[in-house]
């Protein structure tokens, strides 16, 4: 492919009372200029990636992203949605531009401000990234969804409890070291295990440990063609990727199968000329602790069924066969919906750099594989990167 990301940068993630959804993109848009060695002038084309839906009572937010320099002024700023792979359709907005030489050089941003959002309120904004003729009905918001799947899961294949707890105790242990993670505390397995005051059933067999938290931030990269990128001091080049839309009705498919999560991960692949094999490591939707265990089987690491093994094994641990969510993921890192595609990528472009703290780093990495997901399995996008310099 001919498209690299050039520059890279996130705000911290978490609960932030005193910045809003212009402060944050602001601060991620010329974090990521400078991280790029470039001006704003050089920009050719925005992306923004807002996914609202009454997190904010400010929409219509792709011009938010001019604050940051005058000199965005007049050039073209899109806002695009696709629920929590908001992020991801932006940047893959962006790629487009530039193989279909639209462009030289876009701004990639993600960006939601969630937590001053009451908390039934959260819930409710959550759900209209379901199917509300079949799904508006379910207890818990988006969490009752994935309480339902965690349900189903259990009873086609078993209690999966130890698994779902490891890999809420290997997300937080990552977060521990992440300084842009909203959780940075190791929480330990016993305590994502047992059920506590602390730590109560949310949805189904699912505790507050298998959820990601509402977050607030933003992330920005920049991207360019491959003879703007020669030029500049770092690139991160699209090895391959994939959109696959589904189903929006859930019933409409086999939830247990994420069959969309799959055949995006078979597509990238593909267009890479790679293998899962070849993969240094993962950063994958994790909304949920189960959305991970299905998620290792959709991408073969595991067969149907069987994604327990890969966490109890050790696979997906860093220094495992298969790193997976080294960051922290999305359920230590943090979720502000709009900004968390991009945010994979940061998080990636980083990883294979060598920018990461020596204990979530993967020593020798190459390839980094990104699974991001919007809905339940419905929207799915999947990139594969490889450090140039």
């Amino acid at each position: 492919m001919n498209v690299s990301i050039v520059g890279w940068a996130q705000t911290p993630f978490g609960k932030f009372d005193n910045e809003s959804v212009e402060s944050l993109i602001v601060k991620a848009v010329n974090g990521a200029l400078e991280s790029a060695g470039i001006s704003a002038a050089d920009v050719d084309e925005i992306y923004l990636g807002h996914f609202n839906a009454g997190f904010s009572k400010q929409d219509f937010t792709a011009s938010l992203v001019l604050q940051a320099n005058d000199a965005l002024r007049f050039k073209p700023a899109t806002r695009v949605e696709n629920a929590c792979a908001t992020g991801s359709a932006a940047i893959h907005q962006g790629v487009k531009a530039i193989e279909a030489k639209r462009a030289r050089i876009v701004l990639a941003v993600g960006v939601e401000q969630m937590t001053p959002t009451p908390g039934p309120e959260v819930g409710a904004n959550l759900l209209r990234a379901s199917y509300l003729r079949e799904e508006s009905g379910i207890q818990g918001g988006f969490a009752g969804l994935f309480g339902q799947i965690a349900t189903s899961y259990f009873e086609k294949y078993g209690d999966q409890s130890d698994a779902l707890a490891m890999i809420a105790a290997k997300s937080h242990r990552n977060g521990s070291f992440n300084p842009y993670a909203h959780f940075r505390k190791d929480l330990g397995y016993d305590f994502c295990r047992q059920v506590s005051d602390k730590n109560p059933f949310v949805a189904g067999p699912l505790k507050r440990t298998d959820c990601s938290p509402v977050s607030d931030g933003a992330a920005a990269v920049v991207l360019a063609d491959a003879e703007t990128a020669a030029t500049l001091t770092r690139a991160v080049a699209f090895r391959g990727l994939a959109h696959v839309q589904d189903y929006l009705p859930m019933s409409r498919g086999d939830i247990l199968k994420l069959e969309g999560c799959a055949l995006a991960w078979r597509k990238a692949f593909d267009s890479a000329g790679v293998q899962l094999g070849d993969l240094s490591f993962v950063e994958t939707h994790d909304c949920f602790t189960v959305a991970e265990l299905i998620e290792y089987e959709a991408m073969g690491l595991a067969p149907e069924g069987q994604g327990a093994v890969a966490i109890r094994e050790g696979w997906t641990q860093v220094g495992g066969k298969l790193p997976v969510n080294a960051s922290g993921g999305l359920k230590a890192k943090g979720h502000p919906v709009g900004a968390t595609g991009v945010s994979m990528h940061v998080m990636t472009a980083m990883q294979l750099n060598g920018e990461l703290p020596a204990e979530i780093t993967v020593k020798g990495a190459r390839l980094g594989g990104i699974f991001n997901m919007g809905g339940a399995g419905v929207a799915n996008y999947v990139s594969i990167l490889e450090r140039v310099r």
